[in-house]
């Protein structure tokens, strides 16, 4: 079974999930079950960009507009019929909260009759099987994916279907929809779906489109990623002019909107979410004088969307004068002020900016000033133990980049001077290895006690004497029938190798300092063990006694 609950964390951007986790909250408080639902889990497991989230209740929405204010969310606009509430949740996020419905047409082209349902009757009033989808929140069986028309099976087939032959009768705007799918995501029509799609279209069955579902499209363009083709598909099937009538393609600034949607994906490869509606709606609609651009408006149910297309043009002013001011005369100024500007409206000023300098510092913030971040940190910070695991290395970053950025930090020697007031200071030397007594201790464990005694005697005479090797230690070699030369006594080698052999020891302490006698003792007794191997050979041997 797949796990949807982890699908949807990885899939939606942070501030969508911290808006899933608001609603959540909210909607638990008040006793309410909550399902997200529609477009927002198709687009959760086709894998395409999750335009905005699509909630679903078993009660009415609009009793908890007073919690979402509270929580920093604005109310974009409400429907008392549908029992629907528009939203604007923290971090910009777009979001949609229904009642769970039936709803029942009596007469094409009249609003349907509304009533509360379970979830099941809701999925059932819905456009389209990969739509009629729900992801439950609730406790006890979060992550369960109701899907009763088997739209999943549909998205991985790539095909648009209906729910029944009916659909587009009772709510012509599905055709737009349809369109608009079937632009967007390159999937056709299922055959009967098609069938019904083509026999609405020669019944001119558009006709009947309520008004409020024209806003409804209106506003849903402007949130395409490819709005030009779907505008262009709408024209074609004769949809267009049923959302405005002198609404064509030639009156749009293709080539603003196409360098738009170019620089939207440039900032979001950055990082950054801007929201391009109003800026796309406002090139969709450069051609169109203002009193039809003024109809459009009062046909959209969203308020931040109006607000914001209307207010676009005065805010990129605003921003362009501040840009040509002392307020951006450095690289570094230049950047604090874009980087606390609006995301929309730096896309807008980047594609609509008329001055060459304004043109260009947006431009290097968004490219060339990006290179300069991305050497940080830099091998100089490295070489100085300046590393993130230091409490103040974002401040020291910051402030390295901003200086990288004006010029201030050219060369090596630049660079060093100024970093090492920062660094921090050198880890203490490693404390010298400590001289134990254990190896020691071990070594005499092993030495003999004649080895032992010899040792204790010189240590007491401040000279070492012979140690007579033991008894068992040196065997005596076999002599030859005609030796050469007579052999020597062996004990004669034996004391005399002996002798010369522990003298070491005392003159190495006389040198050195006084050292453990266990160490003499392993020294005599490997020098007797050596000497008593090599006491068969039949040569002379002169004992030399060393000091």
């Amino acid at each position: 079974m797949a796990d949807y609950i982890y699908t949807m964390e990885i899939r939606l951007t942070p501030d969508q999930l911290k808006g899933v986790n608001l609603v959540q909250e909210i909607t638990r408080a008040a006793g309410m079950n909550l399902y997200l639902t529609g477009g927002a889990i198709r687009d959760i497991i086709s894998g395409f960009s999750i335009r905005d989230l699509d909630f679903t209740v078993q009660g009415n929405p609009l009793k908890l507009q007073k919690e979402f204010e509270k929580a920093g969310g604005q109310i974009s606009a409400t429907d008392e019929d549908m029992r629907t509430m528009f939203l604007l949740l923290p971090g910009r996020v777009r979001a949609e909260i229904s009642m769970a419905r039936t709803e029942r047409f009596e007469k094409t082209g009249k609003p349907p009759i509304v009533a509360p349902a379970a979830i099941h009757e809701d999925l059932r009033r819905r456009d389209f099987t990969v739509n009629a989808m729900a992801l439950s929140l609730n406790e006890g069986s979060r992550g369960l994916l109701l899907d009763p028309f088997n739209g999943v099976a549909d998205i991985e087939a790539k095909l648009i279907r209906i729910l029944h032959n009916y659909s587009f009768l009772e709510d012509p705007s599905r055709l737009i929809r349809a369109t608009r799918f079937a632009a967007r995501f390159h999937w056709p029509l299922e055959e009967r779906t098609q069938a019904r799609y083509d026999a609405a279209k020669e019944g001119n069955y558009i006709e009947y489109i309520l008004r409020t579902s024209v806003g409804h499209e209106i506003a849903a363009l402007a949130h395409e990623d490819d709005p030009l083709n779907v505008l262009k598909m709408l024209e074609k099937e004769g949809w267009l002019k049923f959302l405005h009538p002198h609404w064509t393609s030639a009156k749009v600034d293709a080539n603003g909107l196409t360098a738009l949607m170019k620089t939207r994906q440039q900032m979001v490869e950055l990082g950054y979410t801007p929201d391009a509606g109003p800026a796309v709606m406002y090139f969709l609609t450069s051609r169109l004088s203002e009193k039809e651009i003024a109809d459009l408006r009062k046909l959209i149910p969203r308020k931040d969307l109006i607000e914001a297309w209307r207010d676009i043009e005065d805010h990129a002013k605003e921003l362009a004068k501040r840009l040509m001011g002392k307020e951006a005369a450095t690289p570094s100024r230049t950047w604090h002020l874009l980087s606390s500007a609006r995301p929309e409206m730096v896309l807008f000023l980047a594609v609509t900016a008329r001055q060459q300098a304004v043109e260009q510092k947006i431009k290097n913030f968004l490219t060339k000033w990006r290179q300069v971040q991305q050497k940080i940190p830099l091998p100089e910070m490295t070489e100085l133990l300046i590393t993130p695991q230091l409490p103040e290395y974002p401040k020291i970053a910051h402030d390295v980049f901003m200086l990288l950025l004006d010029g201030k930090l050219r060369s090596r020697t630049e660079i060093l001077k100024y970093l090492k007031p920062l660094a921090p200071p050198p880890p203490p030397p490693p404390p010298p290895p400590k001289r134990g007594r254990g190896k020691a201790a071990a070594a005499a464990a092993g030495a003999t006690p004649a080895a032992l005694a010899a040792a204790k005697k010189g240590k007491g005479k401040g000279k070492t004497d012979a140690v007579p090797a033991p008894q068992t230690a040196a065997p005596v070699a076999k002599p030859d029938a005609h030796p050469a030369h007579p052999a020597a006594h062996p004990s004669s080698k034996v004391k005399g190798a002996v002798a010369r052999k522990v003298e070491k020891p005392a003159h190495h302490k006389s040198e050195n300092g006084a050292k453990h006698t266990a160490s003499k003792a392993v020294a005599a007794k490997a020098t007797a063990k050596k000497a008593s191997a090599k006491n068969h050979k039949p040569k002379n041997h002169r004992s030399k006694k060393r000091r």
